[in-house]
Protein backbone atom coordinates (compact mmCIF):
# COMPACT_ATOMS: atom_id res chain seq x y z
CA UNK A 1 0.00 0.00 0.00
CA UNK A 2 2.68 2.45 0.93
CA UNK A 3 4.32 1.83 -2.56
CA UNK A 4 1.65 2.86 -4.00
CA UNK A 5 0.62 5.85 -3.01
CA UNK A 6 4.57 6.81 -2.98
CA UNK A 7 4.29 5.84 -7.02
CA UNK A 8 1.16 8.09 -7.00
CA UNK A 9 2.77 11.25 -5.23
CA UNK A 10 5.51 10.73 -7.84
CA UNK A 11 3.87 11.17 -10.81
CA UNK A 12 1.56 14.29 -9.19
CA UNK A 13 5.00 15.83 -8.46
CA UNK A 14 6.02 15.10 -11.89
CA UNK A 15 3.13 16.66 -13.56
CA UNK A 16 3.62 19.61 -11.42
CA UNK A 17 6.70 20.01 -12.56
CA UNK A 18 6.48 19.64 -15.94
CA UNK A 19 3.54 22.19 -16.02
CA UNK A 20 5.38 25.06 -13.86
CA UNK A 21 8.27 23.92 -16.46
CA UNK A 22 5.57 24.87 -19.40
CA UNK A 23 4.48 28.64 -17.73
CA UNK A 24 8.20 29.61 -17.38
CA UNK A 25 8.81 28.33 -20.91
CA UNK A 26 11.46 25.54 -20.30
CA UNK A 27 11.37 22.69 -22.24
CA UNK A 28 11.79 19.33 -20.23
CA UNK A 29 12.24 15.81 -21.29
CA UNK A 30 11.45 12.59 -19.64
CA UNK A 31 13.59 11.72 -17.69
CA UNK A 32 17.51 13.05 -16.82
CA UNK A 33 17.62 16.82 -17.55
CA UNK A 34 20.91 17.55 -16.90
CA UNK A 35 21.64 20.05 -19.21
CA UNK A 36 19.42 23.08 -17.71
CA UNK A 37 20.86 25.66 -16.50
CA UNK A 38 20.84 26.94 -12.95
CA UNK A 39 18.55 29.77 -14.12
CA UNK A 40 16.25 27.23 -15.88
CA UNK A 41 16.27 25.07 -12.86
CA UNK A 42 15.84 27.85 -10.56
CA UNK A 43 12.73 29.01 -12.68
CA UNK A 44 11.26 25.59 -12.07
CA UNK A 45 11.33 25.54 -8.70
CA UNK A 46 10.41 29.11 -8.09
CA UNK A 47 7.43 28.79 -10.08
CA UNK A 48 6.51 25.05 -8.26
CA UNK A 49 7.21 27.31 -5.20
CA UNK A 50 4.86 30.50 -5.88
CA UNK A 51 1.73 28.05 -6.74
CA UNK A 52 2.51 26.28 -3.44
CA UNK A 53 2.17 29.57 -1.78
CA UNK A 54 -1.12 30.94 -3.81
CA UNK A 55 -2.68 27.64 -3.23
CA UNK A 56 -2.64 27.60 0.35
CA UNK A 57 -3.50 31.00 0.51
CA UNK A 58 -6.77 30.25 -1.46
CA UNK A 59 -7.37 27.84 1.44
Amino acid sequence: MKGQFTEKGREALERFKMESANEVGVTLKEGYNGDLTAREAGSIGGQMVKKMIDAYKMQ
